[in-house]
């Protein structure tokens, strides 16, 4: 039997998304097709809205019928180019945006059941207003959506306490390659029949089947939440207070974020109307968030009794604890503000790796030399998620070297950095991906048996090999 042609796919996919939903004007399309750091733009055969998942379902099954590509797309915050199509003008990209409800709330059982396109943000204010906490928290959470965040499995700031996407799902809607929906929303925690599907969809970036729903989890709205920021001396001080106030708080300890005094002075230089809370320059610096049920005075006493301790044993240089909502704010704005005066300060080479947390010191002393004796001058850009082992490990050129020449070295930079994450046993994906960016990356670093376990996957979701072709593998 003949394909069917273009045209009478998109005559398909306008009969069930409705004209105005079906955008082929190359304009209009532009956003679509373009990677959020603007280093890649794809083409595409068109940009198709559905409102619902039967919606999602159809077009899936016409563009499985006419054999072309299908590239799922919430927020378009990534940044592995995992949710653009290639340069061929082939794929159909699609929107979830439209799948934006919030179709439950159930607090008796912590769990609210809600729409691939539903903004995170959205889903946080939805859980405040029913007195709970939905605890994902990232920077783009004003425009990602939890089907990107499922597909990605995002991370953020406080996996520490309550882990990545992965743990806060407990099930999903899915349509997969053949345009069949798997109903699996149910909101269990314990369900042992057979193979866990779920866990297939969520970070698989949209190559083996469309997110189209979610059961999250929901946690109780905490009574107190404190944040400090501690002046250190180096990533080993930092790793040595993240254990002691792990054994000081318990649960309570929410999040621990490392940055180095480069990454404050950018912020600094970029945005000079922020606070700067200590009047001297420390190598090291560490944002501690706690958060807890009981009274203001106890979260007080955990967190001041912790820092004491580390101060009085030389295992800290300084603290500044926040001691309004505002000023704990303020605190936090360093450390968001970070990849924004990054990116006003020019381009550099950027790395989401993951790390066992007793061994990032180490990378870092070892990463910094190699990074020195190769580019000498080179800028480290070090900051991150220490308390789950996830560093941005980012590196700036030289001073007196622009930007884009350092960007030339990109590749062995990347060689360097990478072959020592895996030498430490760490990862080269912490929280954004594999997408285009590192597909090669991971072909290299997996080994034969994973990547050929991927392939068998994916062979048997998508034996087509339509859904988001040339991501991750």
């Amino acid at each position: 039997m003949a394909e069917p042609c273009p045209d009478a796919l998109l005559a398909r996919c306008r009969a069930i998304a409705g004209d105005a939903h079906v955008i082929t004007d190359e304009a209009a399309m532009a956003p679509f097709m373009a990677d959020w750091r603007g280093r890649y733009n794809g083409r595409g055969l068109a940009v198709v809205l559905p409102s619902d998942t039967a919606q999602v379902a159809a077009i899936v099954a016409a563009c499985a019928a006419a054999r072309v590509p299908i590239v799922p797309q919430g927020g378009r915050t990534g940044l592995v180019m995992g949710s653009v199509p290639d340069s061929s003008g082939r794929a159909i990209v699609l929107s979830l945006r439209r799948l934006n409800r919030i179709r439950a709330i159930d607090p008796l059982n912590r769990t609210m059941t809600v729409e691939a396109g539903c903004i995170l943000a959205d889903v946080q204010a939805a859980a405040s207003e029913a007195g709970m906490l939905y605890p994902l928290s990232l920077a783009a959470e004003g425009s990602c959506t939890i089907g990107g965040n499922l597909s990605t499995n995002a991370g953020g700031t406080a996996v520490l306490r309550y882990g990545n996407t992965r743990e806060l799902c407990l099930g999903l809607e899915v349509v997969n390659a053949q345009g069949e929906v798997w109903d699996g929303l149910r909101g269990l925690r314990k369900d042992n029949t057979g193979y866990a599907l779920r866990e297939l969809f969520i970070g698989a970036e949209g190559t083996l089947g469309v997110i189209t729903a979610a059961v999250l989890k929901l946690y109780p709205a905490p009574r107190a939440a404190l944040t400090a920021l501690v002046a250190l001396d180096s990533p080993r001080q930092a790793v040595d207070l993240l254990g002691l106030l792990q054994a000081r708080c318990g649960a309570a300890l929410t999040g621990f974020e490392l940055m180095s005094a480069f990454c404050l002075d950018l912020v600094a230089t970029q945005f000079p109307d922020l606070p700067r809370p200590f009047a001297d320059r420390h190598p090291q610096y560490a944002l501690v968030e706690l958060s807890s049920n009981e009274s203001d005075e106890h979260a007080h006493g955990l967190l001041e009794s912790g820092i004491g301790e580390a101060l009085e044993a030389g295992a800290a240089r300084d603290a500044v604890v926040a001691t309004s909502h505002k000023q704990a704010l303020d605190l936090w704005r360093l450390r968001e503000h970070i990849p924004l005066a990054q990116a006003a300060a020019g381009k550099n080479i950027k790395h989401d790796i993951s790390l066992a947390v007793s061994r990032i010191p180490d990378f870092i002393a070892r990463a910094d030399a190699a990074l020195q004796a190769a580019f000498p001058g080179c800028q480290p850009v070090t900051f991150g998620h220490l308390g789950d082992g996830n560093l941005h490990y980012n590196v700036a050129p030289p001073a007196r070297q622009s930007h884009a020449a350092f960007l030339e070295n990109q590749a062995l930079v990347n060689r360097i950095v990478h072959d020592l994450v895996v030498d430490s046993g760490g990862s080269i994906s912490a929280e954004h991906g594999i997408g285009m960016l590192k597909r090669e990356e991971l072909a290299r670093y997996k080994s034969p048996v994973e990547l050929g376990m991927m392939r068998a996957i994916k062979a048997a979701l998508d034996p087509l090999g339509i859904m988001n072709p040339g991501k991750i593998l």
